[in-house]
């Protein structure tokens, strides 16, 4: 049986193409549900990202590498919107950006 932190971990993999932070680190996924099926809720940084399709696809087979196939479902929401304060220290610090440059 695998834990959230399992998932949590395969997560960390998916790096979005554009920034060299995973989505974990840059406060993409909003909640994680291990329910009957593995339910996440992520968001993008950008309503119009053009990688929006890839990254969904890359974190529900992370997800997958770990739940099995067919066992997770990967939900895009825009509310609350994402904004800088939601990634993680390291992934602040890995883009070079400090509060005053936000």
């Amino acid at each position: 049986m695998y834990t959230k932190e399992d998932i949590i971990a395969a997560l960390k993999m998916v790096f979005d193409p554009e920034i060299p932070v995973n989505v974990w680190d840059l406060g993409l996924i909003y909640d994680v549900d291990l329910g009957e099926r593995v339910h996440i809720k992520m968001t993008l940084t950008s309503p119009t990202c053009p990688m929006a399709e890839d990254i969904v696809l890359m974190v529900k087979q992370a997800a997958e590498s770990v739940a099995g196939h067919g066992n997770v479902t990967v939900e895009l929401i825009w509310d609350p919107p994402w904004t800088l304060d939601k990634m993680s220290t390291e992934a602040r610090l890995e883009l070079d950006l400090t509060e005053e440059g936000w």
